[in-house]
């Protein structure tokens, strides 16, 4: 058992504007404090991307139990999808389904990654402790590794697809190079963009196995000409227009 003092409550949910909640998950490191987040509609709710899996989520994002939800990740890494099996509808691109359907070990400690997911962060002025956590969820937890269960995805997701929740209608943006897979969810009506780990306000991964630099370049050059009004990143605070463009212009100043 994991000798740190119990983070009750586990979750916290935000209220934003627009119908939109956000969950984190503030015991956890902002390497790996996904971002949740939950959208009310008027015949679904959407939630995009579920967290770790340390604790359960779907109470944090049900307001009944006769709730309809779908439930859309971003992309296939661990801490983007550990809670996505707690959902009957489950969405991802259809690049990265095969990644979702197999088992996979989520490292809660430091020492499990290498230096293109620590570099960037450390070179960003965050502290790297040995575990990616100050507390643990009520219950506990045995390990610091543990493993994800294979997860099938029940909608396979391409570029210029809808999520149609009744009165909100969210298109899907492929947006690859952090992964080959990795989509946002944009608003047009209102300028809402969720990102996932395309682009938020923090150190972007953009050396791992599975990225591709010239991809991300010509994501980045994509997101700056979206008229975005707020996006919603996978990880750190929200930003509008103003600091997206900031954002990508410093991006692609260091891969031309």
């Amino acid at each position: 058992m994991i000798d740190l003092p119990i983070g009750d409550p586990w979750f916290v949910r935000q209220p934003m504007e627009g119908g939109i909640a956000l969950v984190t998950e503030p015991h956890v490191h902002p390497l790996l404090r996904c971002n949740v987040w939950h959208v009310v509609g008027r015949d679904i709710d959407l939630v995009v991307d579920t967290a770790l899996g340390l604790a359960p989520l779907r109470g944090l994002v049900e307001r009944d139990e006769a709730d309809r939800l779908v439930a859309v990740v971003t992309h296939f890494h661990g801490d983007h999808v550990g809670g996505l099996h707690e959902f009957s509808e489950r969405a991802i691109h259809r690049s990265e389904a095969p990644e979702l359907a197999r088992a996979a070990t989520t490292h809660i400690e430091s020492s499990g990654y290498g230096e293109s997911v620590l570099g960037p962060y450390r070179r960003g002025g965050y502290d790297i402790p040995d575990v990616f956590i100050d507390a643990v969820p009520p219950g506990g937890l045995e390990t610091t590794i543990f493993e994800r269960e294979p997860v099938t995805a029940t909608r396979l997701l391409d570029e210029g697809d809808v999520v149609d929740l009744g009165d909100r209608h969210f298109e899907v943006l492929h947006l690859p190079g952090h992964s080959r897979g990795s989509v946002g969810l944009w608003e047009e009506a209102t300028g809402v963009l969720f990102s996932g780990d395309a682009i938020y306000d923090g150190p972007l991964l953009d050396e791992l196995e599975e990225s591709d630099l010239d991809a991300y370049v010509s994501t980045m050059e994509r997101l700056r000409a979206l008229p975005v009004t707020v996006v919603h990143g996978g990880h750190e605070a929200s930003f509008g227009r103003v600091r997206l463009v900031e954002l990508c212009d410093a991006y692609l100043a260091t891969r031309p």
